[in-house]
């Protein structure tokens, strides 16, 4: 699934965009995790993972959430291989936290959710030097 408005991303940023449901299989990415706006859903691949969660070599979870500022309803939907779905409930608190803007996303925050989806600490070091030369 391909996004061209999404920005190119240097080498070491976003390894595992697009290749979450092969790295979940192989038992290499502990969890994957998709938001966007429910009125324009589009681009979480739910299609692709839904024969894993039917056979259970993966856990779904989804939640309804509304930005307090803009009234817009997101839809967050996380996958986890059995045995890591406190992981969910941990990235969803989070993303929620950040959302309704009780948390802010500092780089121990974005690196507690990189580690979480399963990152290398090179790659969440490679994030969050993109993300500072972004500002």
């Amino acid at each position: 699934m391909s996004n061209s408005s999404a920005p190119v991303l240097p080498v070491g940023v976003g390894p595992h965009a697009e290749r979450e449901l092969s790295l979940m299989l192989a038992g290499s990415k502990p969890a994957a995790m998709f938001s966007e706006a429910v009125q324009h859903r589009s681009i979480i691949p739910e299609a692709d993972f839904a024969p894993y969660v039917a056979d259970g070599r993966l856990v779904k979870r989804e939640h309804l959430t509304g930005d307090p500022q803009t009234g817009i309803e997101f839809i967050h939907i996380y996958y986890a291989l059995p045995g890591e779905e406190w992981r969910i409930d941990a990235l969803h608190k989070l993303e929620v936290g950040i959302q309704q803007r009780t948390i802010v996303a500092t780089p121990e925050i974005e690196t507690e959710i990189g580690r979480l989806l399963g990152y290398t600490e090179d790659e969440i070091a490679a994030y969050l030097i993109w993300t500072r030369i972004r500002k």
